[in-house]
């Protein structure tokens, strides 16, 4: 028997996840346990390739494998992408404060460009009347 207390390679997650065809049989996996046959049908490539990819995705415990027979079903295990998303959760506090700051300078502009704009049309109001007060 196995020793259960796994610790996940971040690497290992990220390797798996560099690939297009893994990331969307996870997002398949996502609805739920699915038999490696319907897992193929779902991609143009060869049932070959098809489990090339779940054997990667099983080495980094992306994904498990349950024997029912002949049959092997396959489900996510999402425990690996805590550690992707504790790697991503740097940079969303990094975009969120980035973002934020870019919303405040825009604003700030967007105001003194208000403010200028203004200003400019007092100055054309009172010339206009002035003007008109000269015409008589």
């Amino acid at each position: 028997m196995r020793n259960r207390s796994v610790t996940y390679s971040s690497e290992a997650a990220f390797h798996a996840l560099a690939d297009p065809t893994r990331r969307a049989v996870l997002d398949l996996l996502r609805q739920g346990i699915q038999p490696a046959g319907k897992i193929a049908q779902a991609f143009p490539v060869s049932r070959p390739a098809i489990s090339k990819h779940l054997r990667l995705l099983r080495r980094a415990h992306l994904v498990e494998e349950r024997r029912e027979g002949r049959h092997r079903l396959y489900q996510l295990n999402p425990e690996p992408l805590k550690a992707v998303d504790s790697w991503l959760e740097q940079y969303r506090v990094f975009w969120q404060a980035n973002l934020t700051s870019l919303k405040s300078f825009v604003e700030a502009e967007y105001a003194k460009e208000i403010a200028g704009s203004e200003i400019k049309q007092k100055t054309v109001s009172r010339k206009r009347v002035k003007r008109s007060g000269q015409d008589e």
